[in-house]
């Protein structure tokens, strides 16, 4: 691992080391470093790429990292993760994707995660997506992302795009048995001539099943961003789904969340909200000394945490 290697490991998945406990990387399309430990085994698939992330049950209190990175142009990366949560475990994933490309070609990493989460069973999921490089190559990402949650299992879901991805296109999908709680929570961040777009699809299947979508987003200059969650009551449940955008220069923002009862018993809501940066708050952080830019940055920062 050089200096550059180790700068996107740290922006993706805030790592100054190689971490102690299990984990996985993958760099430029093939696998570079891999640790099992006793209770997190790694195993690569032998029909396609990707790897098999098993948590045994009742593991507590322990992480795996599996973050990608990409420093060459031309690289076009396709993985399929799966991962098997036993009953009763308790564990950090942390994923993430780093492209520097400093070409003339695009370079891109689709990656396919699928959580089978046991029942009783608590995963939190941390996946970021940066982008750097100096080159026309676009660099470009598009995560697909299936949950299936078991009883009485909770699974909190933190997606974050920090800067530098050219394409984005999420496609989410989760299905929720009884007792079962879903929080997933989507930040964003497009400028110059970006994409983004965002489908998300939960299924509340069984009886007191709950789930939180909370999707915060900034727009500058020429990019444009798509929301779409929606959340599918199928039984006596709770769901929220919660848009909030912040608009500048001359991008483009659609939000448009869905949700839909099957069920006499269903609580779904949702709201949607976008706007400029308040005037009040940039005229109070420059009172401080900042300038407008630099006001504007705090406020960003601020929201999207």
């Amino acid at each position: 691992m050089d200096k550059r290697d180790m700068g996107l490991l740290e922006s993706i998945a805030d790592l100054h080391e190689i971490p102690a406990g299990a984990y996985n990387i993958r760099k430029n399309g093939e696998g570079h470093s891999r640790r099992s430990t006793a209770n997190i085994e790694i195993v690569s698939k032998t029909d396609k790429p990707g790897i098999d992330i098993i948590v045994a049950p009742g593991t507590k209190n322990e992480s795996v990292h599996i973050p990608v990175i990409i420093t060459e142009t031309g690289v076009n990366d396709l993985v399929y993760n799966d991962f098997f949560i036993g009953d009763d475990a308790d564990v950090l994933i942390v994923a993430g994707c780093g492209i520097h490309n400093s070409g003339d070609e695009k370079s891109q990493h689709d990656g396919i995660h699928t959580f089978h989460i046991g029942k009783n069973a608590k995963v939190r999921y941390v996946e970021k997506h940066y982008g750097e490089g100096d080159g026309k190559g676009e660099r470009i990402l598009n995560p697909v992302t299936v949950v299936e949650q078991d009883e009485n299992s909770v699974c909190e879901m933190e997606m974050v795009q920090i800067k530098g991805v050219d394409s984005t296109v999420r496609d989410t999908k989760a299905h929720l048995k009884a007792g079962a709680k879903l929080v997933m929570t989507e930040r964003l961040l497009t400028h110059g001539n970006q994409y983004a777009r965002s489908d998300m699809d939960v299924y509340l299947d069984g009886e007191d099943a709950s789930s939180q979508i909370i999707s915060r987003s900034v727009a500058k200059d020429n990019s444009v961003q798509i929301f779409h969650p929606n959340a599918i009551g199928n039984a006596k449940c709770r769901a929220h789904v919660q848009c909030d955008s912040i608009i500048m220069d001359d991008a483009t923002v659609s939000s448009i969340p869905a949700i839909t009862a099957n069920s006499a018993d269903a609580q779904i809501v949702h709201e949607a909200a976008i706007g400029r940066i308040n005037n009040d708050q940039l005229i109070k952080l420059m009172t401080f000394g900042m300038n407008e830019e630099e006001a504007e940055e705090v406020i960003i920062q601020g929201f999207l945490k």
